[in-house]
């Protein structure tokens, strides 16, 4: 989330089985916040035995914004000279802002996708080594942020962390006037999101985060998209509870911040460190006050055996600790630093999500959606070398051999919160293909005009129901589809193929349109 000279933290449905569903119904009459339906999943017996390490004790909340869902961290903080923005400056894309971005003057670890903003900024950098001009994009453009949000509605990433630093300096009017296109773009596509401030060399802290949510964020929570959870607006303060020279705020004062922030009536969470629990005691007093505990894990992840080395180590007994505390926990996931290798193509990222799930965690939160100053991003990157600038020393998606769509960590995630919410089994092997379609597969959508989540591709063979919730299909959820040319699809309206049947030869944007109606009512399928 943050770079090396601004050092920062950042920051399941709970997934219930049979056995548990009494005592949460206890919970509920007991508890003053009310959902309009709770959903449960069934959960396999294989499942229930890998669950039993954190489902020990029900969650502290029900199922809302935050809690059983997806949450990215969204930096939303580059900007470009011309762009019209208030600071006017290559913001975070160099370490000069002052300077365009070059081979010389890097702000990144990696080069994003650019091929669905409208508007782009030339930089520094020598072309693309496919040919094309390295240009970046700006958060001040609405349609940046509009892109971002699509993307997050096309792979159900249910929520946006907007981070927010000491706003009383330069960059204050940009970022609010970024947190006002965050709020557009987010109601726009039905997304969620809140504020998340970062304590970070903040000095006084304890008093203007009080008066910036006063006579600024505050307004937001008004906004259909703004985030709640138990019925309260959300908000998140990051890098309390480290007492150093970065994050000053004392134990007294890291509890006050809490506290009136939910005399305000607001859901509070806590970016805490990793060793939140067994570092300071005197700091237990501001943790046991928050609703909810976020431990971040950059720069302590970097492999599949440092993953589960921290489910072992710090997950288990984190739940444990909040469990007993009536604490929700929101683990952090993150995809790897894509410049050292990190990622293993996508199996560092599910492993994570995998020990989320497993631990019996209240919520996700993924560090980061836009991170490319960390490499930690899951916005749509190069794939490859044509589409980084030449001598960067940048690196793309398929940096270890295996070819990656530009958006692979997005389907990833949509993947990794289908799991936390109970829509595809528990399971430690990666589902998701890196490339879609890369066979020549059938990919279903589930909104008209391909939009909305995606299918895994699939490969010529017959779906049953069961199958086609594994591969990302629920039953009657598909409404449009993409069929290669030389394949043939057969979709039935009931499971075991039977039922009403389509065939089709073509992609078909709209299933609303076909005779009978086939909208919402794919139950199995037939890839020939």
């Amino acid at each position: 989330m943050k770079t090396k000279n601004q050092s920062q933290f950042v920051s399941n449905a709970v997934r219930f089985n049979m056995k548990h569903l009494l005592v949460i119904a206890i919970m509920f009459v007991f508890s003053n916040c009310s959902e309009d339906h709770i959903k449960k999943d069934s959960v396999s017996s294989e499942e229930t035995v890998a669950h039993a390490e954190g489902m020990g004790t029900a969650a502290a909340s029900p199922p809302g914004d935050v809690v059983g869902k997806i949450t990215v961290g969204y930096q939303g903080w580059f900007a470009a000279q011309g762009d019209g923005s208030p600071i006017n400056a290559w913001w975070h894309w160099a370490l000069n802002w002052g300077q365009a971005p070059s081979n010389s003057n890097k702000g990144l670890k990696a080069w994003p996708d650019v091929r669905e903003y409208t508007t782009t900024y030339q930089t520094g950098y020598p072309n693309l080594n496919g040919g094309q001009p390295a240009r970046l994009y700006s958060n001040w453009n609405q349609q940046t942020v509009n892109t971002h949000f699509l993307w997050m509605q096309q792979n159900n990433i249910d929520c946006a962390a907007l981070q927010r630093f000491n706003p009383n300096t330069a960059e204050g009017p940009t970022r609010d006037g970024v947190t006002t296109r965050v709020r557009a773009a987010a109601e726009t596509y039905g997304r969620k999101f809140y504020i998340m401030y970062d304590a970070t060399g903040w000095t006084n802290v304890q008093s203007e985060i009080k008066t910036d949510w006063t006579n600024k964020m505050q307004t937001h929570t008004s906004s259909s998209a703004y985030a709640r959870q138990n019925g309260l607006p959300v908000v998140c303060i990051w890098g309390l509870g480290l007492n150093d020279a970065a994050h000053p705020a004392t134990p007294a004062a890291s509890l006050d911040i809490v506290n009136w922030f939910k005399s305000q009536g607001c859901y509070v969470i806590g970016g805490v460190r990793r060793e939140w629990r067994t570092t300071d005691p005197q700091f237990l007093p501001f943790y046991n006050a928050l609703n909810m505990i976020s431990p971040w894990l950059i720069g302590a992840v970097g492999n599949v055996s440092d993953a589960d080395n921290v489910y072992n180590n710090y997950m288990v007994g984190d739940q444990a600790y909040c469990n007993s505390h009536n604490i929700d926990y929101q683990p952090c996931v993150l995809p790897g630093d894509l410049l050292i290798h990190q990622r293993a193509h996508g199996d560092l990222m599910w492993r994570m999500f995998y020990n989320a799930v497993r631990v019996g965690a209240q919520g996700i939160y993924i560090s980061m959606f836009d991170e490319y100053n960390e490499g930690n991003q899951i916005a749509k990157t190069a794939e490859n070398a044509s589409m980084i600038p030449a001598g960067s020393g940048y690196l793309a998606l398929d940096e270890d051999g295996t070819p990656c769509s530009s958006d692979y960590y997005l389907r990833l995630t949509g993947d990794g919160g289908r799991m936390l919410k109970g829509q595809i089994a528990l399971t430690a092997t990666r589902p998701t293909p890196t490339i879609i379609g890369g066979s020549g597969g059938v990919v279903f959508y589930q909104d008209y005009n391909y939009g909305g989540a995606a299918s895994q591709s699939l490969p010529i063979g017959n779906y049953t129901l069961s199958q086609l919730n594994a591969r990302g299909v629920p039953n009657d959820w598909a409404s449009s589809v993409r069929v290669p040319a030389g394949r043939t699809l057969i979709m039935y309206s009931n499971d075991n193929f039977s039922g009403t049947s389509w065939t089709r030869t073509s992609d078909t944007p709209n299933f609303g349109t076909l005779s009978p109606n086939a909208n919402d009512q794919v139950s199995s399928c037939r890839v020939q």
